[in-house]
């Protein structure tokens, strides 16, 4: 008899291991992200660092990080079925070099693969690119927190749901609510954590996003609300993770912890076993910043003030040459009707094509308007290879 029962124990622990790999892992927890960390795969210039935290970007411009759990997540029972209910939470930062200025973001994000080869960095966040931003064959679901107002962007400090695109299918400002009436803006580049809950109903279709500073527990009111089926976007097995992207200022980007499960409400995080992200010290900023103020006052100044005479008497040596007319003997008999280089140069507007009234063997005719007396007159100009004889010139200007 017993032997009977330990065969059927046996068993069921199998089928039950089996069935576990065959649902490609439901669910899973990271109360922080320490080694050996194979469950993370990470691309670009995402890394974690020493202490646990998933740093998605470092002080690199224009480039994108990704992080995705490495293996894939059953979202249908069969590829005929609806997606699955499922939930996630986690808690992140974002810290910029500069305060204030973040760039660009960062995103939750649901694809069909956790290499993401052809997305660009900045406004596109790691997810898409100019070409296929928008398209329905992406079969992507991501949750942004963008730090950057672009063109379709409420602000420079919103949540947004994305489907197959940047330009979100619902957006609101970055906060949560408070006893469900009261609106407390949070600031995303505050270098403050805060936690974030993304759950989908698979019966009713509706998304929530909710959103709380860390330690706080969550809100029952939900950030944003809407109502997408994601049968047409989710494939039967997809991969989960995170993307981000630096812009025209660097800036870091951190995921502290992070839970998962299909059909079913996420882990709790244990919030005390977490990392912390410490807030960038701005006193070097501050130093290199009156630096640079006093190298400009006492370097670059005084060398603006040396150079600008010189390149001023260079300016006027030069347009002195480009005029500069040497008299000939033969000139003299029509100094009277003489006129200067100069005149001649503004009146055909530096000898212009579109002036020209014709080309001849011994050189051009330009019409031109004399500056002081508006008179229009015909401008003939030698060309250096003309035949033209002495006799032949001064004889056709004495007519």
């Amino acid at each position: 008899m017993f032997l009977k029962l330990l065969t059927i124990v046996f068993f069921l622990s199998i089928l039950s291991q089996s069935l576990k790999h065959s649902s490609q892992n439901l669910e899973f927890t990271f109360n922080g992200f320490h080694p050996p960390l194979t469950d993370i795969s990470v691309q670009g210039i995402a890394s974690v660092t020493p202490k646990g935290a998933l740093k998605l970007t470092n002080l690199t411009l224009t480039e994108s990080g990704h992080a995705f759990y490495s293996e894939p997540i059953r979202f249908r029972d069969s590829p005929n079925d609806t997606v699955s209910s499922f939930s996630t939470t986690f808690v992140f930062v974002i810290r910029p070099l500069l305060p204030g200025f973040g760039g660009d973001g960062m995103a939750f994000v649901i694809a069909p693969n956790f290499s993401i080869p052809t997305a660009a960095p900045s406004q596109y966040l790691g997810l898409f690119n100019i070409i296929n931003n928008g398209n329905d064959t992406d079969h992507v679901f991501a949750v942004e927190f963008d730090t950057v107002q672009d063109a379709v962007d409420p602000d420079h400090n919103h949540v947004g749901i994305d489907i197959n695109s940047l330009k979100s299918v619902k957006s609101a400002p970055a906060g949560y609510w408070y006893e469900n009436d009261r609106f407390n803006k949070l600031t995303l580049v505050s270098c403050e954590p805060m936690q974030v809950w993304v759950d989908y109903d698979g019966r009713t279709h509706q998304i929530n996003v909710t959103m709380a500073p860390f330690r706080m527990d969550k809100p029952e009111k939900p950030l944003m609300s809407v109502v997408r089926d994601l049968s047409s976007v989710l494939l039967q097995d997809m991969f989960v993770g995170f993307s981000s992207a630096a812009g025209q200022f660097v800036t870091e980007h951190f995921v502290l912890g992070w839970s998962f499960r299909v059909k079913g409400k996420a882990p709790l995080l244990t919030l005390s076993e977490l990392p912390m992200v410490k807030q960038r010290s701005w006193i070097w900023i501050v130093i290199l910043f009156v630096f640079l103020l006093l190298f400009t006052i006492f370097c670059i100044i005084p060398c603006l003030i040396i150079c600008s005479p010189i390149c001023l008497v260079r300016c006027i040596l030069r347009r002195r040459r480009k005029f500069a007319e040497e008299i000939e003997d033969w000139e003299t008999e029509f100094a009277k009707n003489r006129m200067k280089f100069k005149d001649l140069y503004y009146a055909t507007k530096g000898f212009k094509d579109n002036g020209l009234l014709g080309r001849g063997g011994f050189g051009s005719v330009y019409k031109g308007v004399m500056p002081k007396t508006k008179k229009e007159i015909a401008v003939k100009r030698v060309s250096n290879k003309s035949q033209q004889g002495l006799k032949e010139f001064v004889a056709e200007i004495a007519i």
